[in-house]
């Protein structure tokens, strides 16, 4: 970009969508819990795995974060741009956050979480 400001919508992207999903691991006793003792390992592997067999990678970026703040509600995952949370806890539920909405551009309504700062 030359010395002109930039606008968000012209600067390329590079993936059409994001997703950032907790991984930090506290011990089970922790107050605030967390995503890694509530069991996100195992989906997370999977979600990594099934964008890769869907042939998403070029499309969908997946990236292991840290902590996303809500640590009793885990395991969470965030998908940008829509910004939209979600709550999987099976296998199966990966499997659809990936078909509906990582493919489809589709909600999974059942397993979307919608939380304030308040």
């Amino acid at each position: 970009m030359d010395s002109q400001v930039a606008r968000f919508e012209d600067v390329p992207q590079l993936y059409k969508r994001h997703v950032f999903a907790c991984h930090t691991q506290r011990p089970p006793t922790h107050p605030r819990g967390s995503c890694g003792a509530a069991g996100a390992q195992p989906l997370w592997e999977r979600l990594s795995s099934k964008i890769e067999a869907e042939g998403l990678s070029a499309d969908v970026g997946f990236t292991a974060s840290g902590c996303l703040g809500f640590c009793s509600a885990g395991p969470l995952m965030v998908v940008y741009p829509e910004g939209i949370w979600y709550r999987p806890s099976t296998p199966e539920d990966v499997d659809e956050i990936v078909e509906e909405h990582l493919k489809n551009g589709q909600l999974v309504d059942r397993l979307v979480m919608v939380f304030s700062r308040a």
